[in-house]
């Protein structure tokens, strides 16, 4: 027996996998194994038992659990095809309408290795892989703060609509730091001045201090909010403080590593627009350049290529993005160019 094909179907904890020769013929039923190390050495003993030549190993790059398996694999010099799931759906089609199970997908993986009629799914290099999993993490806790900052407001509206116009940010460290002291517009009102002047100066870097503090009481004292439900909402207001405060922190952390991990891509850094962040996010989504044929495909890759509508003879012509593709990169080319658009005369100018 010269060549095998083993395709394998991934699963969470558990994978099954189908040999097809040369011919298409399959050989050895199908083999369920677990997903840890007994569970591959298992898979690799069955399949050196059949004595070929030559044997190329196939899964689908199907959500995240895929790269235990291949990272196992790959360390036990087996040869890897990482496969686009949309190429074995086309072959799904064809020889499986209804019906879908481990075994015929296994079967179907090894059908598309045997054609060799693929695209074999690159696996970028760890530095990018890193990049890519911190800044959407990254972005997932700025969404989460933005959620947050949402509902302070809306707890604001209701009990002291007056406060967040005191002050340019209603966000920024002497606005939180005063909100952490005195969640209640009662306890600002009866505040001690001098004791509140002080705090806005030590959080405002001087900017603020016995002025605003004056009017922080003022308005406090005068305030149109409401008292109905009062101990539910400032309590929630305490909560959602602290945990601004700790996903903040968070991210701040995420923003250290990135920036480590981005020495070593500069050159990235001289495009307008691009920092350490959006830099990150870029490189991390865009992986190996070179699966890439060219700059069209890249850009149906972010989802900023145009949508074609064709009917007979009807030929649409207000097309608009596509938005298929890595969100992510999108949003991070999208506020690159904002950035850009403000800095760069010649940007700005276009």
């Amino acid at each position: 027996m010269s060549v095998i094909y083993v395709g394998i179907d991934v699963g969470k904890r558990k994978h099954e996998a189908s040999i097809l020769d040369e011919t298409g013929k399959q050989i050895g039923g199908s083999l369920v194994f677990n997903n840890s190390h007994q569970g591959v050495e298992k898979l690799l003993h069955w399949v050196a038992s059949l004595g070929a030549s030559e044997v190329i190993y196939g899964l689908e790059a199907t959500g995240h659990y895929w790269l235990p398996l291949y990272t196992f694999l790959t360390a036990a010099s087996c040869t890897v095809k990482v496969i686009n799931p949309i190429q074995s759906d086309s072959l799904r089609n064809l020889y499986i309408r209804v019906t879908k199970n481990d075994r015929k997908d296994s079967f179907l993986v090894a059908e598309v290795l045997r054609f060799g009629r693929f695209t074999e799914t690159k696996i970028p290099d760890e530095p990018l892989v890193q990049l890519r999993e911190l800044s959407r993490l990254r972005v997932e806790f700025m969404q989460t703060v933005g959620d947050i900052k949402r509902r302070i407001l809306g707890i604001l509206d209701r009990i002291f609509p007056e406060f967040p116009g005191c002050f340019g940010n209603a966000f920024g460290q002497a606005a939180l730091q005063v909100l952490k002291t005195y969640p209640d517009p009662e306890q600002l009102a009866n505040a001690d001045l001098s004791e509140l002047a002080a705090l806005l100066k030590k959080y405002s870097n001087g900017r603020l201090s016995l002025d605003k503090a004056q009017q922080l009481k003022e308005r406090a004292a005068n305030s149109f909010g409401v008292r109905y439900g009062f101990d539910a909402f400032t309590l929630e207001l305490r909560l959602l403080l602290e945990q601004l405060e700790f996903i903040t922190g968070q991210v701040k952390q995420l923003d250290e590593a990135i920036i480590n991990l981005m020495q070593e891509h500069q050159l990235i850094l001289s495009v307008p627009g691009v920092g350490p962040v959006l830099g990150a996010a870029i490189l991390g989504e865009i992986g190996d350049i070179s699966r890439f044929e060219n700059a069209k495909k890249l850009r149906a890759y972010a989802g900023l290529d145009a949508t074609v509508y064709q009917s007979g003879t009807f030929e649409g012509s207000r097309a608009h993005l596509s938005k298929r593709g890595s969100p992510y990169l999108r949003r991070a080319l999208w506020i690159a160019a904002g950035t850009a658009r403000l800095r760069d005369p010649a940007l700005k100018a276009y």
